[in-house]
Protein backbone atom coordinates (compact mmCIF):
# COMPACT_ATOMS: atom_id res chain seq x y z
CA UNK A 1 0.00 0.00 0.00
CA UNK A 2 0.79 3.12 -0.71
CA UNK A 3 1.89 5.50 2.69
CA UNK A 4 -0.36 8.26 3.22
CA UNK A 5 0.83 11.56 1.96
CA UNK A 6 -0.77 14.38 3.41
CA UNK A 7 -0.76 18.45 2.85
CA UNK A 8 -0.70 21.34 4.99
CA UNK A 9 -1.64 24.16 3.32
CA UNK A 10 -1.21 27.92 5.68
CA UNK A 11 -1.43 30.95 2.85
CA UNK A 12 0.45 29.63 0.17
CA UNK A 13 2.89 27.38 1.75
CA UNK A 14 2.83 24.03 1.53
CA UNK A 15 4.41 21.26 3.77
CA UNK A 16 4.27 16.81 3.63
CA UNK A 17 3.58 15.96 7.02
CA UNK A 18 2.81 12.47 8.28
CA UNK A 19 -0.84 11.59 9.07
CA UNK A 20 -1.72 9.25 11.90
CA UNK A 21 -4.75 6.88 9.46
CA UNK A 22 -3.87 4.57 7.46
CA UNK A 23 -5.26 5.50 4.13
CA UNK A 24 -4.57 8.30 1.05
CA UNK A 25 -4.05 11.43 1.65
CA UNK A 26 -5.22 14.37 3.65
CA UNK A 27 -4.95 18.28 3.88
CA UNK A 28 -4.93 20.73 6.06
CA UNK A 29 -5.64 24.18 6.17
CA UNK A 30 -5.71 27.26 8.54
CA UNK A 31 -7.72 30.79 9.29
CA UNK A 32 -5.39 33.58 10.86
CA UNK A 33 -5.95 34.68 14.16
CA UNK A 34 -9.29 36.67 15.22
CA UNK A 35 -8.50 40.48 15.28
CA UNK A 36 -7.57 42.03 18.84
CA UNK A 37 -10.07 43.83 21.05
CA UNK A 38 -7.14 44.89 23.64
CA UNK A 39 -8.14 48.35 23.23
CA UNK A 40 -11.53 47.95 23.51
CA UNK A 41 -11.26 45.75 26.91
CA UNK A 42 -9.00 47.77 28.51
CA UNK A 43 -11.16 51.10 27.84
CA UNK A 44 -14.17 49.41 28.79
CA UNK A 45 -12.98 48.20 31.99
CA UNK A 46 -11.58 50.84 32.93
CA UNK A 47 -14.76 52.57 32.57
CA UNK A 48 -17.07 50.01 33.95
CA UNK A 49 -14.78 49.98 37.12
CA UNK A 50 -15.00 53.91 37.46
CA UNK A 51 -18.95 53.21 37.08
CA UNK A 52 -19.27 50.41 39.11
CA UNK A 53 -17.24 52.26 42.29
CA UNK A 54 -19.75 55.41 41.96
CA UNK A 55 -22.98 53.56 41.49
CA UNK A 56 -22.59 51.34 44.38
CA UNK A 57 -21.72 54.70 46.76
CA UNK A 58 -24.64 56.55 44.87
CA UNK A 59 -26.96 53.27 45.16
CA UNK A 60 -26.25 52.77 49.11
CA UNK A 61 -26.75 56.99 49.57
CA UNK A 62 -30.24 56.75 47.86
CA UNK A 63 -31.12 53.39 49.17
CA UNK A 64 -32.27 52.37 45.44
CA UNK A 65 -31.94 48.32 45.26
CA UNK A 66 -32.46 48.55 41.45
CA UNK A 67 -29.10 50.98 41.29
CA UNK A 68 -27.16 48.28 43.67
CA UNK A 69 -28.50 45.97 41.59
CA UNK A 70 -27.57 47.09 38.39
CA UNK A 71 -23.72 47.86 39.91
CA UNK A 72 -23.73 44.32 40.99
CA UNK A 73 -24.07 42.94 37.76
CA UNK A 74 -21.60 45.76 36.33
CA UNK A 75 -19.04 44.74 38.38
CA UNK A 76 -19.44 41.19 37.16
CA UNK A 77 -19.61 42.79 33.60
CA UNK A 78 -15.61 44.38 34.83
CA UNK A 79 -14.56 40.59 36.05
CA UNK A 80 -16.34 39.33 32.72
CA UNK A 81 -14.02 41.63 30.24
CA UNK A 82 -11.62 41.01 32.30
CA UNK A 83 -11.56 37.39 31.78
CA UNK A 84 -12.48 37.76 28.49
CA UNK A 85 -9.51 39.73 27.75
CA UNK A 86 -7.22 36.95 28.69
CA UNK A 87 -8.35 34.38 27.21
CA UNK A 88 -8.36 36.71 24.03
CA UNK A 89 -4.38 37.40 24.58
CA UNK A 90 -4.02 33.95 24.95
CA UNK A 91 -6.04 32.58 21.99
CA UNK A 92 -3.64 35.02 19.96
CA UNK A 93 -0.27 32.79 21.12
CA UNK A 94 1.08 30.90 18.80
CA UNK A 95 1.07 26.62 18.81
CA UNK A 96 3.73 24.63 20.90
CA UNK A 97 4.97 20.81 21.02
CA UNK A 98 2.31 20.48 23.54
CA UNK A 99 -0.77 23.10 22.57
CA UNK A 100 -0.70 21.93 19.34
CA UNK A 101 -3.88 24.04 18.59
CA UNK A 102 -2.82 27.17 21.11
CA UNK A 103 -5.15 28.54 23.82
CA UNK A 104 -8.10 29.10 21.66
CA UNK A 105 -10.45 27.42 23.62
CA UNK A 106 -9.70 29.80 26.92
CA UNK A 107 -11.85 31.77 24.82
CA UNK A 108 -14.85 29.09 25.15
CA UNK A 109 -13.89 28.64 28.91
CA UNK A 110 -14.09 32.36 29.38
CA UNK A 111 -17.48 32.75 27.65
CA UNK A 112 -18.65 29.71 29.56
CA UNK A 113 -17.47 31.40 33.08
CA UNK A 114 -19.07 34.95 32.21
CA UNK A 115 -22.41 32.87 31.09
CA UNK A 116 -22.22 31.66 34.93
CA UNK A 117 -21.12 34.61 36.68
CA UNK A 118 -24.23 36.57 35.15
CA UNK A 119 -26.77 33.72 35.81
CA UNK A 120 -25.13 33.54 39.53
CA UNK A 121 -25.93 37.25 39.60
CA UNK A 122 -29.63 36.86 38.16
CA UNK A 123 -30.31 35.04 41.41
CA UNK A 124 -28.84 37.29 43.91
CA UNK A 125 -30.74 40.59 42.03
CA UNK A 126 -34.00 37.95 41.76
CA UNK A 127 -34.07 37.57 45.85
CA UNK A 128 -33.25 41.31 47.05
CA UNK A 129 -36.24 42.48 44.95
CA UNK A 130 -38.25 40.12 46.44
CA UNK A 131 -36.87 41.02 49.78
CA UNK A 132 -37.88 44.72 48.62
CA UNK A 133 -41.27 44.16 47.29
CA UNK A 134 -42.27 43.13 51.27
CA UNK A 135 -40.42 45.55 52.57
CA UNK A 136 -40.30 49.07 49.99
CA UNK A 137 -38.23 51.57 51.19
CA UNK A 138 -37.81 55.50 49.54
CA UNK A 139 -34.97 56.14 47.46
CA UNK A 140 -33.59 59.39 46.22
CA UNK A 141 -34.87 59.02 42.78
CA UNK A 142 -32.97 62.23 40.95
CA UNK A 143 -29.82 60.55 42.02
CA UNK A 144 -30.89 57.26 40.63
CA UNK A 145 -31.46 59.40 37.62
CA UNK A 146 -28.20 60.76 37.04
CA UNK A 147 -26.16 57.67 37.98
CA UNK A 148 -28.33 55.60 35.56
CA UNK A 149 -27.87 57.82 32.74
CA UNK A 150 -24.19 57.72 33.17
CA UNK A 151 -24.40 54.44 33.14
CA UNK A 152 -26.35 54.33 29.68
CA UNK A 153 -23.22 56.71 28.19
CA UNK A 154 -20.46 54.18 29.88
CA UNK A 155 -22.42 50.79 28.78
CA UNK A 156 -23.06 52.61 25.18
CA UNK A 157 -19.74 53.13 24.30
CA UNK A 158 -18.46 50.45 25.59
CA UNK A 159 -20.68 48.41 23.54
CA UNK A 160 -20.00 50.27 20.60
CA UNK A 161 -16.90 48.91 20.37
CA UNK A 162 -17.39 45.66 20.24
CA UNK A 163 -20.20 45.65 18.20
CA UNK A 164 -18.06 44.61 15.39
CA UNK A 165 -17.49 41.32 16.69
CA UNK A 166 -20.34 39.50 16.50
CA UNK A 167 -18.78 35.98 14.61
CA UNK A 168 -16.89 35.32 17.97
CA UNK A 169 -18.80 34.36 20.96
CA UNK A 170 -16.14 35.98 23.80
CA UNK A 171 -16.27 39.58 22.04
CA UNK A 172 -20.35 38.49 21.15
CA UNK A 173 -20.76 37.87 24.73
CA UNK A 174 -18.66 40.93 26.05
CA UNK A 175 -20.84 42.87 23.66
CA UNK A 176 -24.10 42.10 25.16
CA UNK A 177 -23.09 42.57 28.57
CA UNK A 178 -22.58 46.25 27.61
CA UNK A 179 -25.43 46.45 25.17
CA UNK A 180 -27.95 45.18 27.99
CA UNK A 181 -26.38 46.81 30.44
CA UNK A 182 -26.95 50.41 28.61
CA UNK A 183 -31.16 49.37 27.54
CA UNK A 184 -30.64 48.37 31.69
CA UNK A 185 -29.84 51.83 33.20
CA UNK A 186 -32.37 53.09 30.73
CA UNK A 187 -34.57 51.17 32.16
CA UNK A 188 -33.54 52.37 36.00
CA UNK A 189 -34.07 55.97 34.57
CA UNK A 190 -37.72 55.62 33.80
CA UNK A 191 -38.69 53.49 36.80
CA UNK A 192 -36.64 56.68 38.81
CA UNK A 193 -38.47 59.53 36.73
CA UNK A 194 -41.66 57.54 37.64
CA UNK A 195 -41.43 57.19 41.50
CA UNK A 196 -40.68 60.41 41.46
CA UNK A 197 -43.58 61.59 40.32
CA UNK A 198 -45.88 58.81 41.83
CA UNK A 199 -44.10 57.77 44.69
CA UNK A 200 -44.90 54.10 43.52
CA UNK A 201 -41.82 52.42 45.58
CA UNK A 202 -42.78 49.01 44.31
CA UNK A 203 -41.32 50.12 40.84
CA UNK A 204 -37.95 49.69 42.17
CA UNK A 205 -38.11 46.13 42.81
CA UNK A 206 -40.31 45.24 39.85
CA UNK A 207 -37.52 47.17 37.92
CA UNK A 208 -34.72 44.98 39.46
CA UNK A 209 -36.67 41.75 38.44
CA UNK A 210 -37.02 43.10 34.37
CA UNK A 211 -32.95 43.58 34.80
CA UNK A 212 -32.41 40.15 35.87
CA UNK A 213 -35.14 38.88 33.41
CA UNK A 214 -32.80 41.00 30.63
CA UNK A 215 -29.53 39.40 31.78
CA UNK A 216 -31.34 35.89 31.80
CA UNK A 217 -32.60 35.85 28.18
CA UNK A 218 -29.71 37.52 27.01
CA UNK A 219 -27.08 35.30 28.70
CA UNK A 220 -29.07 32.14 28.02
CA UNK A 221 -27.85 32.30 24.39
CA UNK A 222 -24.02 32.32 25.25
CA UNK A 223 -24.31 29.63 27.65
CA UNK A 224 -25.58 27.36 25.60
CA UNK A 225 -23.24 27.85 22.89
CA UNK A 226 -20.44 28.30 24.96
CA UNK A 227 -21.37 24.40 27.14
CA UNK A 228 -21.67 22.91 23.21
CA UNK A 229 -18.35 24.56 22.21
CA UNK A 230 -16.60 23.31 25.61
CA UNK A 231 -17.85 19.53 25.07
CA UNK A 232 -16.66 19.76 21.05
CA UNK A 233 -20.01 19.96 19.72
CA UNK A 234 -20.96 21.81 16.18
CA UNK A 235 -20.91 25.48 16.39
CA UNK A 236 -24.00 26.49 16.50
CA UNK A 237 -23.92 28.41 13.33
CA UNK A 238 -23.15 25.23 10.76
CA UNK A 239 -25.34 22.64 10.24
CA UNK A 240 -23.64 19.47 9.94
CA UNK A 241 -26.09 17.75 7.62
CA UNK A 242 -24.95 21.13 4.63
CA UNK A 243 -21.73 20.25 5.43
CA UNK A 244 -21.73 16.94 4.30
CA UNK A 245 -23.82 17.73 1.48
CA UNK A 246 -21.37 20.41 1.02
CA UNK A 247 -18.07 17.63 0.57
CA UNK A 248 -20.84 14.84 -1.22
CA UNK A 249 -21.04 17.25 -4.33
CA UNK A 250 -17.79 18.11 -5.27
CA UNK A 251 -16.67 16.12 -8.54
CA UNK A 252 -15.55 12.59 -8.14
CA UNK A 253 -16.48 11.97 -4.63
CA UNK A 254 -19.30 8.92 -4.09
CA UNK A 255 -19.02 8.88 -0.13
CA UNK A 256 -18.19 11.48 3.54
CA UNK A 257 -17.78 9.50 6.10
CA UNK A 258 -15.97 9.77 9.62
CA UNK A 259 -17.18 13.79 9.58
CA UNK A 260 -16.61 15.90 12.35
CA UNK A 261 -16.87 19.64 13.03
CA UNK A 262 -16.10 21.36 16.19
CA UNK A 263 -14.77 24.49 17.39
CA UNK A 264 -10.79 24.74 18.38
CA UNK A 265 -12.10 28.30 19.98
CA UNK A 266 -14.70 31.14 19.41
CA UNK A 267 -13.79 31.88 16.09
CA UNK A 268 -11.77 28.80 14.88
CA UNK A 269 -13.36 26.05 13.41
CA UNK A 270 -11.85 22.54 12.85
CA UNK A 271 -13.21 19.45 10.10
CA UNK A 272 -12.20 16.29 9.97
CA UNK A 273 -13.55 14.04 7.22
CA UNK A 274 -12.90 10.83 4.91
CA UNK A 275 -13.63 11.38 1.48
CA UNK A 276 -14.12 8.52 -1.10
CA UNK A 277 -13.67 9.35 -5.12
CA UNK A 278 -13.95 7.34 -7.97
CA UNK A 279 -11.36 9.31 -9.74
CA UNK A 280 -10.03 12.97 -10.62
CA UNK A 281 -7.41 15.03 -9.56
CA UNK A 282 -6.46 15.16 -5.76
CA UNK A 283 -5.28 18.39 -5.58
CA UNK A 284 -8.21 19.71 -7.57
CA UNK A 285 -10.46 18.18 -5.19
CA UNK A 286 -8.54 18.88 -1.95
CA UNK A 287 -8.14 22.47 -3.16
CA UNK A 288 -12.10 22.85 -4.01
CA UNK A 289 -13.33 21.20 -0.75
CA UNK A 290 -10.78 23.63 1.35
CA UNK A 291 -12.51 26.42 -0.49
CA UNK A 292 -15.82 25.59 -0.39
CA UNK A 293 -15.85 25.02 3.32
CA UNK A 294 -14.23 27.75 4.01
CA UNK A 295 -16.19 30.46 1.87
CA UNK A 296 -19.68 28.30 2.99
CA UNK A 297 -19.12 27.76 6.76
CA UNK A 298 -16.00 29.59 7.75
CA UNK A 299 -14.45 26.32 8.77
CA UNK A 300 -10.38 27.59 8.19
CA UNK A 301 -8.64 23.64 9.75
CA UNK A 302 -9.59 20.87 7.60
CA UNK A 303 -7.99 18.05 7.61
CA UNK A 304 -9.06 15.68 4.58
CA UNK A 305 -8.70 12.11 4.00
CA UNK A 306 -9.12 10.60 0.44
CA UNK A 307 -9.64 6.80 -0.04
CA UNK A 308 -10.56 4.71 -2.88
CA UNK A 309 -13.83 2.44 -2.82
CA UNK A 310 -11.40 -0.44 -1.57
CA UNK A 311 -9.68 1.27 0.99
CA UNK A 312 -13.23 2.68 2.58
CA UNK A 313 -14.26 -1.00 2.78
CA UNK A 314 -11.41 -1.61 5.11
CA UNK A 315 -11.81 1.64 7.34
CA UNK A 316 -12.62 1.14 11.28
CA UNK A 317 -14.12 4.31 11.01
CA UNK A 318 -16.65 4.33 8.37
CA UNK A 319 -20.09 3.56 10.57
CA UNK A 320 -21.31 6.71 11.53
CA UNK A 321 -21.49 5.63 15.40
CA UNK A 322 -17.82 5.10 15.40
CA UNK A 323 -15.47 7.43 16.94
Amino acid sequence: MTPPQNHDEHDDAVHDHDHDHNHDRGHHSHHHAPASFGAAFAIGAALNAGFVGAEFIYGLSANSVALLADAAHNLSDVLALLLSWGAATLGRRLPSARRTYGWGSGTILAALINAAILLIGVGGIGVEAIRRFADPAPIASATVVWVAAAGIAVNGVTAWMFSRGHDDLNIRAAFLHMAADALISAGVVVAALVIGETGWLWLDPMTSLVIAGVIAAGTWGVLVDAVNLSVGGVPSRIAPSDVRACLRELPGVSEVHDLHVWGLSTTETALTAHLVRVDGDDAALIQAACTALRGRFGIGHVTLQLETSDLAALCVLRPDHVV
